[in-house]
């Protein structure tokens, strides 16, 4: 640490002091966790949900830890009697409207909320009501579902809608406790402006907006399923995702039931997909797709085969047109949908293995 830098202190911790530092990128970098339920680190901050309050020496109330700038020798206290009060008694008026036994919503997601609540200990004898907010009845879109009663207008959701993708597909609409999440006057999102990408699931803290295809098949909640992390192979991009696999179906083969995006900041693509990586999986599992190579007999037949057999006979194949015909007779195509690296040893088996510059990839027509 700099002996000119500015610091902070974050329940004991001294932290140094960055450009634009909120009390919460302070405390995060500090390892010490606020909760909240309204912040996304790509959204700006607005202290919506109240869960991050926090003590700050000198401050007569409670301050937002996501909306307050961090500034030279603020002592901060994420822990104390009045702080946790206050959670328990906010998370415990969230609750009077809002399922405490729901801990995940359709799609299995989990709930921050419920979770965020059995936590702190909140209470859940202050009695129910039932929820007034609505959803779109004339919403017949194929990819995202709205369960109204999970909702708690903390407007992730439509924020990311506006300021990460810049459609405006959804807003708040309604006033008070009847405040919901819409489209301009109702219209399916098909109708919209919305591109699908499903940014609005991927923010949502408690499962309100989830995938209709995994709540449909009733998939199990995220922490019973496997998360496999791969590259999405619809564009030459390289976003990375996570393949939800439910290890239990196809006879225990597993089978994946949905798609989520890596956590926000950990990879190049900071937690967005497009509407073809998030939700066109089902070719995974298509009766059509071939799971095994195939070689053709003598009769010329197609033949399932090992991966090793099938190897060999495709170098046995180009070996055997060099011979005949040169090196100049051999061509490789790659595709745009590889990776960059995949690419790359694409133009290096035809330059470096077979010594042919006849190598072409679809995005340079």
């Amino acid at each position: 640490m700099s002996p000119t830098a500015q610091t902070l202190l974050v329940d004991g911790h001294v932290v140094e002091l960055r450009p634009g530092d909120t009390i919460l990128n302070a405390a995060n970098r500090a390892d010490v966790s606020i909760p909240t339920l309204c912040h996304d680190p790509r959204l700006k901050p607005v202290g919506a949900c109240r869960t991050c309050l926090i003590e700050v020496e000198g401050a007569r109330r409670l301050l937002p830890a996501c909306a307050t700038p961090a500034t030279e020798g603020m002592k901060v206290n994420t822990e104390s009697e009045r702080v946790d009060r206050h959670r328990k008694t906010l998370l415990a008026l969230y609750l009077t409207d809002h399922d405490g036994t729901q801990e995940h919503g359709q799609g299995g997601a989990p709930n921050q909320l419920v979770s965020m609540a059995r936590e702190v200990g909140a209470p859940t004898d202050w009695g129910q009501l039932p929820s007034k907010r609505r959803g779109s009845v004339k919403d017949d879109n194929p990819y995202i579902l709205f369960d109204p009663d999970q909702c708690i207008a903390c407007a992730r959701c439509t924020r990311y809608c506006d300021e990460v993708e810049s459609v405006n597909a959804i807003t708040l609409a309604g006033r008070g406790s009847e405040t919901t999440i819409s489209t301009a006057d109702g219209i399916s999102l098909l109708d919209s402006t919305c591109e699908m990408c499903g940014g609005c699931i991927d923010t949502c803290p408690t499962g309100a907006m989830t995938e209709r295809k995994a709540a449909e098949v009733q998939a199990p909640p995220e922490s019973d399923l496997t998360k496999v992390r791969s590259t999405c192979n619809f564009c030459g991009v390289g976003c990375q995702l996570d393949l939800n696999v439910d290890p239990a179906a196809n006879d225990g083969r597993g089978r994946v039931v949905k798609v989520t995006s890596p956590p926000v900041g950990t990879t190049s693509n900071d937690g967005n997909l497009c509407v073809k990586g998030r939700f066109a999986y089902e070719f995974i599992n298509h009766e059509d797709r071939l799971t095994t190579p195939l070689i053709r007999d003598a009769d010329g037949v197609l033949q399932p085969a090992s991966w090793e057999a099938a190897l060999a006979a495709t170098s046995q194949g180009l070996a055997g047109v060099m011979e005949r015909h040169g090196k100049n007779a051999l061509a490789f195509i790659s595709s745009s949908r590889c990776t960059v690296e995949e690419n790359y040893l694409v133009q290096k088996l035809a330059r470096q293995g077979y010594g042919t510059n006849n190598v072409h990839q679809c995005s340079a027509t």
